[in-house]
């Protein structure tokens, strides 16, 4: 798996309920592959969670889009989910305070459900949608 394979990955096990939900059955059913790439990337999924960087090198669409997820995660409690998984996985390093610069980057999610989207449970709630 190469660095954008892998942070393809991080996106999806951060933001993306569904992608989550498989990776994490496959690694209690002993399936998935590639443990090591996986905990890595489990680590970057929880860093994308983090404080948003004031880097000048970080795009403006990237960024925004990157915020945009960060908040629609909340409504699926990703951040805890994605903790658990580090935790299953033995993931025991440090979690950088902010999101690393070279992380930032404009990446679409598969779509979400058969629409694209999850439509919320609550009147008023924000609309999860997998592209922006």
């Amino acid at each position: 798996m190469n660095v954008r394979e892998k942070l393809q990955l991080a996106y999806e096990l951060a933001f993306h309920p569904a992608r989550l939900n498989e990776i994490w059955n496959g690694v209690e059913q002993g399936t998935a592959h590639d443990l090591a790439a996986l905990r890595e990337a489990a680590d970057w999924a929880a860093a994308l969670h983090q404080r948003l960087p004031e880097a000048p090198d970080v795009s403006a669409r990237a960024l925004k889009r990157l915020a945009g997820y960060q908040a629609n995660a909340r409504l699926f409690r990703m951040v805890t989910a994605v903790n658990r998984l580090r935790e299953v996985l033995g993931n025991r390093s440090a979690v950088p305070p902010e999101v690393p610069a070279w992380m930032v980057r404009d990446i679409a999610l598969p779509p979400l459900g058969p629409a694209g989207r999850v439509t919320p449970s609550r009147p008023g709630e924000v609309e999860f949608t997998a592209q922006h």
